[in-house]
């Protein structure tokens, strides 16, 4: 396209992307420590009211820290994570595999759900 430069009514280039800075914050690399978990972190699985798909519900966990943990889950355990009120919700039947992970970031008592 680098001919067309010079033509009348010839596409403007395109604009140029600009890289991503390396001190913005990801939240999804949050370190394990910086987590403060309630008294109990409850992850059980439901599928009430949602066209029969299954999803695994996790709650007991802080309002402020639960989209940075969504990235983290989502990436972690190869799901959808999306948040809700002051649950977060992973799309699948996936109770083994969330509770197992939240015991390995430091939560002390995670009880498992049905």
């Amino acid at each position: 396209f680098a001919a067309l430069g010079g033509m009348p009514g010839a596409p403007a280039s395109a604009p140029v992307r600009e890289e991503r800075k390396e001190e913005e914050e990801d939240p999804a690399a949050a370190p394990p420590s910086e987590l403060s978990w309630k008294d109990k972190v409850v992850v059980r699985r439901e599928t009430k009211g949602r066209g029969g798909k299954t999803v695994t519900r996790v709650t007991g966990l802080t309002r402020a820290e639960l989209p940075a943990l969504a990235l983290r889950m989502k990436k972690a355990l190869g799901c959808g994570a999306v948040v809700e009120g002051e649950a977060l919700v992973l799309l699948g039947s996936l109770v083994d595999r969330a509770a197992g992970w939240l015991e390995a970031q430091g939560a002390e008592r995670v009880i498992r759900g049905n």
